[in-house]
């Protein structure tokens, strides 16, 4: 077995010397490019521990259609990989395109500013679309920061929503009244 499968089923086993975190990288993220015909190329960076990949070029817009399914495939393939590869090791891969993570971010948060603001208002629990628990995750720790509310995950399986609802006892204006301890 050559190639990309080869790299997770346990093909060939290169010097330990070339095996590093950046070039298992670099390498199975070549092959899949390379095998789909993609017009894209990448630069990966490494901070604390953790890598960071950027693709562009011309097929950019394709790993950001259907809410990045794409880019989350990629990220997801490219982990496993590293998985089987350093299996003692747990390493943090990042893949963007453009900024598009840190839009997604954006939107998921104010999103979740609207409806908290809903809940505060009409003093009852209202609820956020099904999420996976990557971005379920952003909107928790956002809403965390305001005293105000609680949120929890509800529902079975990948996808759940998030319940967001007042604090029993706290209007829009103690939190801020309130004296630090």
């Amino acid at each position: 077995m050559t190639g990309i499968f080869g790299k997770i089923f346990g093909g060939k086993k290169k010097d330990s010397a070339e095996l590093t975190v950046q070039n298992v990288i670099e390498e199975t993220l070549q092959g899949i490019l390379e095998s789909g015909n993609f017009e894209l190329s990448f630069d990966v960076e490494e901070e604390d521990g953790e890598y960071f990949v950027e693709l562009y070029g011309d097929d950019e817009d394709i790993l950001k259609t259907k809410e990045g399914q794409l880019l989350d495939a990629l990220q997801l393939f490219a982990k496993r990989v590293l998985q089987h590869q350093f299996p003692e090791d747990n390493f943090h891969v990042n893949l963007d395109s453009g900024g598009f993570r840190e839009a997604a971010n954006e939107a998921l948060l104010d999103l979740a500013d609207k409806l908290k603001g809903i809940a505060l208002d009409k003093g009852k629990s209202v609820y956020f679309r099904a999420l996976p628990p990557k971005d379920r995750k952003v909107v928790h720790q956002y809403l965390a920061e305001d005293g105000r509310v609680k949120s929890r995950s509800v529902g079975e399986g990948h996808f759940k929503k998030i319940k967001i609802y007042p604090v029993k006892g706290k209007s829009s204006q103690q939190v801020d009244d309130q004296p630090t301890q």
